[in-house]
């Protein structure tokens, strides 16, 4: 006997597109048994269980998480629809070097959808962090189809709302996602001799103008300078090199971990 957690999390491998030889291997559940779950097993999807879908539409009671992962889900995340199934795939690419934002981002997703399980699948040099559920356009109404920068990305007013109350979360999902913190360093002249001197800075990167937009708006509600920097022909770059911003990115961000 499987609980349901682990029957719906068996399921997701296979709505991954994975075969049911490899997903009974990987986990140890007999072919038989996940053919027979595909057919039976409804997905979690009442209503009562979406704050989006109740008469009186909410927030998500998770909202600091939610930023967060709205943040992720802007740079480096994705829906997928399930035709056979009637529901989406959330899935956000997070780096193999980055074990603790691979951490975060699953502690993300299960609090902003605690019904629903979450599985991380390998892929060369990533993980991604995944989770199946009907309502996640419910949670991400910016969805669509194409590639985001090909597509508008306006906030909806209830999660503006989020984002102006958690801003420094959502800057944080942006930049575990599509940004990063560096060491620049230069060359003066002191004295006759030349001396070499390094700064801190965060760059983020994206093509899309509107998720760029987004990104430098919060950047000035919390008080931080920034400018465009070198461009490339696909992305744009927003830097923050002044001392006393990068601090204050430090203080709430800090590198990827």
């Amino acid at each position: 006997m499987y609980d349901r957690e682990t029957r719906e999390r068996a399921l997701t491998l296979v709505a991954q597109g994975r075969s049911l030889n490899s997903v009974s291997k990987q986990t140890g559940i007999s072919r038989y048994a996940l053919r027979s779950w595909q057919s039976r097993i409804e997905p979690i999807s009442r209503t009562a269980q979406c704050p989006r879908c109740e008469p009186v539409p909410r927030s998500p009671e998770a909202a600091q998480q939610y930023a967060y992962l709205l943040g992720l889900y802007l740079g480096d995340g994705c829906l997928s629809s399930q035709p056979h199934r009637g529901g989406y795939v959330l899935r956000i690419a997070c780096a193999d070097a980055w074990p603790g934002l691979i951490e975060a981002c699953r502690q993300a997703v299960k609090d902003v959808r605690p019904m629903n399980s979450v599985c991380v699948i390998q892929r060369q040099g990533c993980v991604m962090v995944t989770s199946y559920s009907h309502h996640w356009p419910c949670l991400f109404p910016q969805h669509g189809p194409g590639k985001k920068h090909e597509r508008p990305i306006v906030l909806q007013d209830w999660q503006q709302r989020i984002v102006d109350a958690h801003p420094w979360e959502f800057i944080r999902g942006l930049i575990h996602s599509d940004g990063c913190r560096i060491t620049n360093w230069t060359t003066r002249m002191v004295a006759g001799k030349r001396r070499r001197y390094e700064y801190p800075r965060y760059f983020f990167t994206n093509m899309s103008t509107d998720i760029l937009r987004l990104y430098t708006d919060t950047l000035d509600k919390v008080g931080v300078e920034w400018k465009p920097a070198r461009q490339s022909r696909t992305a744009q770059n927003i830097s923050v090199a002044k001392r006393d911003s990068v601090a204050l990115m430090d203080q709430h961000i800090g590198p990827k971990y």
